[in-house]
């Protein structure tokens, strides 16, 4: 077992007490242990971690860089910030459990799409508090500013295969 840490220390540079201590090869070999290591992460924090990103995905994303840069970089410890980058993870993943069957929470993390564009008509009130302009649209039938800050269009005849296929009609 000792083999393997001392091993791995030499390949990664663990006992390096400064960044400036680490090689190119040991920087390198650091970056692609925390990218493998993070496929994981993100792996174990399902689908909705990679989808269109809400403030609550994004703020994990950049804390998450930050962590694991400084994993890579060896300006912090490499096993405690890839702990730490799991922790965050893990708490994201618990609190977007509770969400999912709490609506008052899942308003509270998440937010709520807004619906800028009803039968052709803009709404100008739910355009001024997205802060969008009218060249941020393309005339629709429906469309909706999601909690992600993505527009999402639907003509009518996708929201009536979508309520069919929602009712197994078809």
């Amino acid at each position: 077992m000792e083999a393997l840490w001392n091993s791995t220390d030499a390949l990664l540079g663990l006992s390096a007490v400064k960044a400036e201590e680490l090689s190119t090869l040991e920087v390198g070999l650091r970056a692609l242990v925390v990218y493998l290591v993070l496929i994981g992460y993100v792996r174990f924090a399902k689908k909705r971690f990679l989808s269109e990103a809400t403030g609550f995905d994004a703020i994990l994303v950049i804390v998450i860089g930050s962590v694991a840069s400084r994993a890579i970089s060896g300006t912090a410890p490499f096993i405690p910030s890839l702990a730490g980058t799991f922790v965050l993870v893990l708490v994201h993943w618990v609190i977007s459990y509770i969400t999912q069957n709490s609506a008052l929470l899942g308003y509270i993390v998440k937010g709520k799409d807004t619906v800028l564009i009803h039968n052709g008509k803009i709404d100008r009130e739910a355009l001024a508090a997205s802060h969008m302009s009218e060249d941020d649209l393309e005339e629709d039938r429906a469309c909706y500013c999601e909690s992600s800050a993505t527009l999402s269009q639907m003509s009518f005849d996708t929201r009536v295969m979508a309520t069919l296929l929602w009712f197994h009609v078809i």
